[in-house]
């Protein structure tokens, strides 16, 4: 009889659409810091260094997926695309559609803040996972993987999405404003889950503030509260 750790893991695999050669590569990709040693486990025990790998495999990927889906399109708006598709927050989303929540390794303390509905977490082991199996079953999987979970959100956009900051600066030029400015107003949590707020400032206009689980995430964020707040977009992001 399986024990019930396998029971779940043969779950996820079914979720994931790929069966593992070594599960534990699998188990690695869902082991958050906190669950090793009192969150002083190695980097190799925990989900980290596999989050590393995932990240360079999702991009590599989300590229040419973005080159073939949009043969015209010019550098900019690939650029633009590409920015969107690779941020935590997609990788979070995919995370929520696989359930990946309800099978991430966490400690005592990690569970009771609400760790398995974290974004930052979340993408974080999204990204570990298809970096566990690119070891597991080489690019090709891989692939697979990306593709099969990000080709609707690619699609689903048929015209750029704008890089929050970069339409920012072009708004804030357009009014005479300036190019804006970002300040880290405040960092909080462990080195290894930080939390950055950042404040964006523009001559003539009232300060943003914007935060996530790193400083870029946390200018777009400002960048996207200004835009809506000024009526330049609809809606942030």
């Amino acid at each position: 009889m399986k024990a019930a750790g396998d029971v779940a893991l043969a779950g996820l695999e079914r979720r994931l659409g790929y069966r593992f050669n070594a599960p534990e590569l699998l188990k690695r990709a869902l082991t958050h810091a906190s669950a090793v040693a009192g969150g002083r486990g190695l980097p190799m025990n925990t989900y980290e260094r596999l989050e590393f790998l995932g990240d360079r495999v999702l991009g590599l990927v989300v590229a040419e997926m973005l080159m073939e889906a949009f043969p015209d399109a010019s550098e900019g708006d690939i650029a633009a695309r590409f920015s969107h598709l690779v941020r935590n927050q997609a990788c979070a989303d995919t995370a929520v559609a696989l359930d990946l929540g309800s099978a991430i390794l966490l400690g005592g303390g990690e569970v009771q803040s609400g760790g398995r509905e974290k974004s930052t977490i979340l993408g974080d082991v999204c990204e570990a996972v298809i970096g566990a199996i690119y070891l597991d079953g080489g690019l090709g999987s891989a692939a697979r993987f990306v593709r099969d979970n990000w080709r609707d959100r690619m699609l689903s956009r048929r015209t750029p999405t704008r890089d929050a900051k970069t339409a920012l600066q072009e708004w804030s030029q357009s009014k005479g404003f300036g190019i804006p400015s970002y300040t880290i107003v405040d960092k909080t949590g462990p080195d290894h889950e930080p939390r950055f707020e950042v404040e964006v400032h523009i001559d003539n206009v009232a300060p943003g503030r914007g935060a996530g689980g790193a400083r870029r995430e946390a200018e777009q964020a400002a960048a996207a509260a200004v835009l809506v707040r000024e009526g330049v977009w609809q809606e942030a992001g």
